[in-house]
């Protein structure tokens, strides 16, 4: 009586060049798939933020009464400069305008000159209390600026400073965000041995932060001005409380006027909003290699 082995069937595997080629095909639909996500996401989001902005600068060109048509068109039809003509004219918007810039620019340069040395002060000395000081000043970050407001507003008063060039600077000097900013760019981009080679060579510790600090913290003070810049041109609530006289308004205050107003002045508010934007877009543009830079050493080194 005989027996028949019954041999099992070998399973061909594939080497290891035509595997690896056999796994990119395979993952191949599924990277695409992924990138035409991340695409599509992308675009839907430039859709939500730039559509408004378009909104306003269509209506900016339209008569009041085809701003809310129906059906909405984009192109004004038919296109007309009465609004930013009566903007200028009837409304004392370079005053707004001026009062803005320049407080937003002054508060931009203190603010981040401030921010640099105090951060300096943070990160590379040692002092009693230099803990619990900086936990404070942190801890700051969790409280609202309605919180301080009134507060504020009583200190600024009692002190005789009240006048819309200072007060409008005051708030936005020395903020916590700047401060630890610039602390933690500075301990992870600046060695301590750059700093005691330029104090054996004689430098002042004025002198060391002016010579061998600013420059290497470009990247982050690019960053930080745009972040000044926008806090300060985009505020709202504190002009509100401390300015009384409508000649110096800033822009937001000017264009909530015109809103607030009985006829509702859409046609003019959005031809203001269309002025107002300007500055903000050329900060961006003059001190983009800066702010990304700065958020890609940021990303890199923390």
């Amino acid at each position: 009586m005989s027996t028949t082995a019954t041999t099992p069937a070998r399973t061909t595997v594939p080497d290891g060049p035509a595997r690896r080629r056999s796994e990119r095909t395979g993952a191949a639909p599924s990277a695409l798939a992924r990138r035409g996500l991340l695409y599509a996401t992308l675009i839907a989001l430039l859709v939500v933020f730039i559509a408004p902005l378009l909104w306003a600068l269509s209506g900016s060109f339209k008569q009041r009464g085809d701003i809310f048509a129906t059906p909405p068109s984009l192109i004004p039809n038919p296109a007309t400069l009465e609004n930013y003509r009566n903007l200028l004219t009837t409304q004392p918007f370079w005053n707004w305008f001026a009062i803005s810039i320049g407080t937003a620019a002054i508060a931009t340069v203190v603010s981040v000159f401030v921010c640099a040395m105090a951060g300096y002060g943070f990160a590379k000395f040692r002092f009693r209390g230099k803990r619990i000081l900086f936990a404070v000043m942190f801890s700051s970050l969790s409280v609202p600026f309605a919180v301080i407001l009134i507060p504020l507003f009583i200190l600024v008063v009692k002190s005789g400073l009240a006048n819309p060039w200072f007060a409008l600077i005051v708030p936005w000097v020395a903020p916590a965000f700047g401060i630890f900013m610039m602390q933690q760019f500075i301990v992870q981009a600046i060695p301590d041995e750059l700093i005691e080679s330029a104090r054996i060579d004689g430098s002042s510790e004025f002198g060391t932060f002016r010579r061998v600090v600013l420059p290497l913290l470009r990247p982050s003070l690019g960053a930080l001005a745009v972040w000044s810049f926008l806090q300060s041109y985009n505020s709202f609530l504190w002009p509100l409380v401390i300015i009384s006289d409508s000649t110096q308004y800033t822009l937001p205050l000017g264009l909530n006027v015109l809103y607030a107003s009985e006829n509702r002045s859409y046609d003019l508010v959005l031809a203001g909003a269309v002025l107002a934007s300007i500055p903000t877009i050329l900060v961006f543009v003059l001190l983009r290699k800066q702010l990304l830079e700065g958020l890609v050493a940021g990303a890199v080194k923390g």
